[in-house]
């Protein structure tokens, strides 16, 4: 698809915009508070092409569409955000969409995986509404700009790096139809003279802290507290799209968005930074700032094995942190050399041993498939997991993306161009482009490190050392009893590979107990009683939890089932009744009900049962 000529001719029509015609109709006027012609902007996150084992770390929006958001709706746009990663896919869904919210601008969030989702979903709204404008930004546009506006008419602009004022400074040019002066926003990229055109590098936003506190528009739990990263590995865009000094919005400024999260009812965040950990008293002072306001949150975080002490972990546990991922990437220090990723065996072990001691799950990344993965590179990688004992693991494959040293030497080293990138892949992965290694190899690696990480993790779980802090005992409770879910009930539980899964959930449930009397720990431990037919066992246990928590409906339920399973449906009826409102005891109270013969109340809570789901 080569280059559309007529492209240019839109910047001096731009007066179309504000009534503007199209295949399904006219798009009517739209105006501010202040009687100013104002620009619909929906903010798109689009479709990947492949399914994944593990959707967590990219299911949710970049934060980055949330603060452009913030931005233009501060400056009398309105905006909208489609995550589309997760919206219903019919045939149609999109263009229903865009008929529904008339937009004259599209934004979509480029990475490189959802590349052709942002693609393809541009050209059908082109293709039905040709004087849409659609502008291409994130990791993903910033590094294959030229490749974008050269192969693809749909796309009109593409905007590199940090989004925020570009994207807003666009759109003021383009209400006071002023496109001439294009050239003065920097970081922008368009077609001039039929021929890709870029300003030149974007400037990074130096003050964190003048950016438009998103929260108050938008909700969301992926939040980031700063930008850039002073390392260099090789198969990562970070420092090329962020830049490598690292910028920090100021720990009052983070903690009023987790503020306002919460109190629109978000209690859970993914802190994308990164490197949080990298400013010490920054990160005490956010995690204080968290305790004094009283913010009842649990978040996880990304850092960096050198980049952690007992002071810091202490004070993030008692802030809520739960989870500390850490790039480990291979326990090959030849391996680590070649990605550039420049760790300490000894600093690697420390950061796991004292992650885990308070409480906070150590989570590490590995990446197999790397130059010069042998059999005895990935043994390496066992023996170090070995040591770590991590809690839990993410494996990938060493795949390569633009922006990344990697992608540079592929190029130099094949003679090949951006072009590739019409094939329709997400990526390139690099034991396709090394003759050393093939599929075969690589599968029997990935199934090599899961296999025995998966076969010793029951003995990793029974060997936690907790530190000795009174104060942290009850979250050392908390720790244990999630942790024990995840043998019980979650990702370990219906995984072939790990042993011993209700042993181990029992042993980290009656070891919760001993700190504090969690909720969770009681609960889990008595499912395992019922699980076993031990129903007089898992009373015992649920009775002493409702005199610590009297209202919980979940214990009292599960407390319920035990007596039902016993024939005292009496007994089972005096927990659950207080929980009536509830469509889960209510169901249990009508089979309580027809068991002891009072059709009349049975009745009566199949009624209300039935209004509830309609």
């Amino acid at each position: 698809m080569g280059i559309d000529r007529q492209m240019p001719l839109m910047h001096s029509t731009i007066k179309q915009y504000y009534c503007k015609k199209s295949k399904q109709g006219t798009f009517p006027q739209k105006t501010n508070k202040n009687n100013k012609f104002t620009m619909k902007t929906l903010l798109v996150y689009p479709p990947f092409l492949d399914q994944r084992m593990d959707t967590e770390d990219i299911m949710a929006p970049p934060i980055g569409m949330y603060y452009v958001g913030a931005t233009l709706l501060e400056r009398g746009h309105e905006v909208k955000i489609l995550n589309w990663f997760n919206m219903p896919k019919g045939p149609n869904a999109f263009m229903q969409a865009v008929k529904e919210e008339q937009p004259d601008i599209i934004g979509f969030s480029m990475l490189h995986a959802n590349r052709w989702g942002a693609i393809d979903m541009a050209k059908e709204a082109k293709q039905a509404h040709p004087d849409i404008t659609i502008i291409c930004g994130g990791v993903g546009a910033t590094f294959l700009w030229q490749h974008l506006l050269t192969h693809f008419p749909q796309i009109d602009y593409v905007i590199t790096g940090e989004g925020e004022y570009a994207f807003a400074q666009l759109l003021g040019l383009m209400e006071q139809d002023r496109t001439s002066e294009l050239d003065k926003i920097r970081g922008l990229a368009f077609r001039k003279n039929g021929r890709p055109f870029h300003t030149g590098p974007p400037s990074p936003v130096q003050d964190l802290d003048l950016l438009p506190n998103p929260a108050r528009y938008f909700q969301y739990n992926h939040v980031i507290s700063s930008r850039g990263c002073p390392w260099s590995c090789s198969f990562c865009g970070s420092p090329r799209f962020w830049g490598r000094k690292v910028r920090f919005h100021s720990p009052k400024y983070f903690v009023d968005q987790l503020e306002t999260l919460y109190k629109k009812g978000i209690s859970f965040f993914y802190v994308s930074d990164d490197t949080f950990t990298i400013k010490k008293e920054r990160v005490i002072q956010i995690c204080q700032d968290i305790i004094e306001r009283k913010l009842l949150i649990t978040w996880q975080a990304i850092s960096r094995v050198g980049y952690v002490d007992e002071e810091i972990l202490y004070w993030m546990r008692k802030a809520g942190c739960i989870q500390i991922s850490y790039g480990v990437e291979s326990g090959s220090p030849k391996i680590r050399q070649r990605l550039n990723k420049k760790l300490k065996d000894t600093d690697i072990e420390r950061a796991f041993s004292l992650t885990r001691r308070y409480g906070i799950l150590p989570r590490a990344y590995f990446i197999y498939g790397c130059p010069g993965e042998t059999d005895t590179t990935v043994e390496e990688t066992l023996k170090l997991i070995s040591k770590i004992r991590p809690l839990s693991i993410i494996f990938y494959i060493l795949d390569i993306f633009p922006g990344t040293t990697l992608y540079e030497e592929f190029k130099k080293k094949s003679g090949l161009t951006d072009d590739i990138w019409l094939q329709r892949i997400e990526d390139i992965m690099y034991f396709e482009t090394d003759p050393q290694l093939t599929h075969e190899m690589v599968l029997s690696f990935g199934q090599t490190l899961r296999k025995n990480y998966f076969a010793k993790l029951h003995e990793f779980a029974q060997d936690i050392d907790l530190v000795e802090k009174e104060d942290l005992y009850p979250l050392h409770a908390d720790f244990l009893s999630r942790l024990g879910m995840t043998f019980s009930h979650g990702d370990y539980s219906r995984n072939p590979h790990v042993k011993d899964k209700d042993k181990v959930a029992e042993m980290l449930f009656k070891r919760a107990l001993t700190y504090y009397p969690n909720e969770r720990a009681y609960l889990g431990l008595a499912i395992l009683k019922q699980k076993a037919g031990k129903h007089q066992e898992a009373i015992g246990i649920l009775s002493e939890a409702v005199h610590h928590y009297p209202g919980s409906e979940q214990l009292n339920t599960c407390l319920a089932i035990s007596h039902m399973n016993l024939g005292d449906f009496q007994k089972a009826i005096g927990h659950l009744e207080a929980f009536s409102h509830s469509q889960n005891a209510l169901q249990y109270l009508a089979r309580c009900y027809a068991a002891i013969g009072r059709k009349d109340k049975e009745r009566e809570c199949l009624e209300r049962l039935n209004s509830k789901q309609l």
